[in-house]
């Protein structure tokens, strides 16, 4: 089982930024397409982010094109979303996963915006 270790949430302000990272140890991280999942409250798992082993190819979600930023330290094992301009409805909790539909993810970092 991979062990995925997320954090950076937090509360913020509408308008606000945070940068979410993911540790994941143990794991041959570099060969691997990672991803940004979210689940707000009462919805199913939303897919946020991918990136490329490379990491040359990114893709996001029309909810978070233009205002979030996905990358990655393959010598860190680390994967991050750098998260600017949220909005309320990006409240979330929010995974880092080895697969698109967020099946091995870690325990989630809580992503509160206020109004």
């Amino acid at each position: 089982q991979v062990q995925l270790v997320e954090s950076g949430g937090g509360l913020v302000q509408a308008g606000g930024s945070l940068r979410l990272s993911c540790v994941v140890p143990g794991f041959t991280f570099s060969s691997s397409w990672m991803y940004w999942v979210r689940q707000s409250p009462g919805k199913g798992l939303e897919w946020v982010s991918s990136i490329s082993t490379d990491p040359k190819r990114t893709y996001y979600s029309d909810s978070a094109k233009g205002r979030f930023t996905i990358s990655r330290d393959n010598a860190k094992n680390t994967l991050y979303l750098q998260m600017n301009n949220l909005k309320v409805d990006d409240t979330a909790v929010y995974y880092c996963a080895t697969d698109a539909a967020g099946t091995n993810r870690g325990q989630g970092t809580q992503v509160t915006v206020s109004s």
